[in-house]
């Protein structure tokens, strides 16, 4: 069975991303971001959300384990943040209900969801430029990176909440992840 350890960075829907995988018959599981890499067991991680950069723990360790990361709004910031990309004040802030377009359809892990799919997400502080060999996937006119992806690396993240009832196509977030896993 695959399994898919989620990394808890302190956010507020870190439960929901558990459920959301257990209730796909995924064996999952949710450490602290305290954890160190090498104690933890996964086909693939999830990366929370949370709120605050300074508060990420060993979560830019996990980038390492040579398995599919999805960095989820503070995961997704760690991820470009870490290899070199740029995190900044978003212009538009709190938590809103946003349509995203799609920028690629062939990308494993959101391009089923084009031409758009709506979504709930927080844009206090979001990617501002993607770190090297990532795609920006999706975009919208709040945010100029909404999603990304490195293919290659088995990187990818998104701004939005999939595990939260306001995003339409959440799930179908989890069970392309959750392809990429297995």
């Amino acid at each position: 069975m695959t399994r898919i350890v989620v990394v808890d960075n302190h956010g507020q829907f870190t439960h929901l991303e558990h459920r959301a995988l257990r209730d796909m018959g995924v064996e999952s599981e949710v450490v602290d971001n305290e954890t160190p890499p090498a104690e933890v067991d996964a086909d693939g991680i999830v990366l929370s959300g949370g709120p605050d950069m300074d508060r990420r723990g060993e979560s830019p360790a996990y980038l390492d384990m040579d398995v599919p990361v999805l960095g989820i709004c503070l995961g997704m910031q760690i991820i470009a943040k870490e290899l070199g990309g740029s995190v900044g004040a978003g212009e538009y802030g709190g938590y809103a209900d946003v349509t995203v377009d799609v920028l690629d359809e062939d990308d494993p892990l959101v391009g089923s969801l084009a031409p758009e799919t709506r979504v709930w997400a927080s844009h206090a502080d979001e990617v501002k430029e993607v770190p090297e060999g990532f795609t920006v996937t999706g975009q919208s006119d709040v945010c100029g990176v909404e999603s990304m992806s490195d293919t290659d690396r088995d990187l990818y993240g998104v701004q939005w909440h999939p595990e939260v009832s306001h995003t339409e196509e959440g799930q179908e977030v989890f069970e392309n992840f959750l392809a990429l896993c297995e």
